[in-house]
């Protein structure tokens, strides 16, 4: 079974977390280095896909209010449109090599989001996908979002799954462009706040049954 190094990163500021990314894929494809799940925290930001706009139209609070709450906003080169990072929200960056049996980017999102509904069940929460969206959804609301990046079968970027992640900063923006659905998170479902380590614990374990890794700490 390939290797896994998992990196536990505490908070990173984004730009920081991106250009580590860009780093560690290249030497992931010069195998300098084996596959790697970053796990991070980030300071507040609001984040840009690459569709459209990047989302820009879907940011719905003025500058200079994002500005007054030290919310940055970032390009970022991935998939998908908007989305807000912060405290709370457990961030992870695969940068692993989908060569040479799992080259399809439809299974690899599928199999990101079957990570986050594993991880939703250890909390006792029923997690599922929603046809025509990515993530993991609990009824109408998102509990995790899913936005990559793949080049040449290395991916880059990841996943963000709400732990204790302050909801009402979600208000600021059109999450991931869809208008009439919620965003939700593990202590607003199970009513307590959940230790992130707990969670980190659970993603790691499950990323590594579900890509068929075994993970180096």
């Amino acid at each position: 079974m390939r290797a896994l190094e998992v990196r536990r990163l505490g908070v990173v500021p984004y730009d920081e977390a991106l250009a580590l990314q860009r780093a560690l894929l290249e030497e992931r494809r010069a195998e300098r280095v084996p596959d790697l799940l970053l796990l991070v925290q980030h300071p507040p930001v609001i984040t840009l896909g690459v569709k459209g706009d990047g989302g820009r139209s879907h940011i719905v609070a003025p500058p200079e209010h994002l500005d007054r709450l030290g919310i940055a906003v970032h390009e970022t080169g991935r998939g998908g449109d908007v989305t807000y990072h912060g405290p709370g929200q457990l961030v992870g960056y695969p940068i692993i090599d989908l060569k040479p049996d799992r080259q399809d980017v439809h299974r690899y999102v599928r199999d990101i989001e079957e990570v986050m509904i594993r991880m939703a069940a250890d909390f006792g929460q029923t997690a599922s996908r929603v046809e025509g969206l990515t993530g993991a959804w609990v009824g109408a609301e998102k509990l995790a979002a899913i936005g990559v990046r793949i080049s040449r079968w290395i991916t880059m970027h990841g996943f963000a799954f709400n732990v204790t992640t302050a909801l009402e900063h979600f208000r600021l923006i059109v999450p991931c462009g869809i208008g009439d659905r919620g965003v939700t998170s593990l202590q607003k479902l199970t009513g307590r706040e959940i230790p992130m380590a707990e969670v980190e614990a659970a993603c790691v374990r499950h990323f590594a049954d579900v890509f068929e890794r075994s993970p180096l700490d």
